[in-house]
């Protein structure tokens, strides 16, 4: 099966019901979308698809196939995904830092499709998981992104 994942196409050789995140952990060695519950509850492996924030480990190979797939790995190759990122960094977001690959690329995709979200479509937006409780940061995070203070590290 071919994936376009970071812009480069990809073969794996799986089946098609495999989740996209063994695909990308074990196929393609990009272990830097996490495995967090495997059910879709956490948000540790989300990744974008055509844009959009997606769970990987419930998402089957198949149904991507043909889509465009970024990663954390490559996020900072997008003027966005670098603003994110330096924003974090900014705010300090991370502590353990387990969650937040799957935080940056929901908050990638919110800040894409709502350039300058209220607190509700953070709300509705950002529901993974943080046992650390950066919950706070994320948000001071994502409104300093909204507002254009950030300089994007540049």
């Amino acid at each position: 099966m071919e994936l376009n994942i970071n812009g480069i196409q990809h073969h794996v050789d799986v089946e098609p019901d495999t989740p996209l995140l063994w695909a990308l952990r074990d196929d393609l060695a990009m272990t830097s979308t996490k495995y967090g519950c495997g059910l879709a509850q956490c948000g540790a492996c989300t990744v974008l698809v055509d844009g959009q924030a997606v769970r990987s480990c419930v998402t089957p190979v198949e149904k991507v196939a043909g889509a465009s797939i970024t990663t954390i790995e490559a996020i900072e190759q997008d003027d966005l995904g670098k603003r994110v990122v330096a924003a974090w960094v900014k705010h300090q977001v991370p502590q353990c830092g387990y969650c937040q690959s799957g935080q940056v690329m929901a908050a990638t995709s919110l800040l894409r499709q709502v350039p300058h979200p209220t607190d509700a479509d953070i709300d509705a937006a950002m529901v993974n998981l943080c046992r650390c409780g950066t919950y706070n940061a994320i948000r001071a995070a994502i409104h300093d992104l909204a507002s254009g203070s950030t300089d994007g590290g540049a």
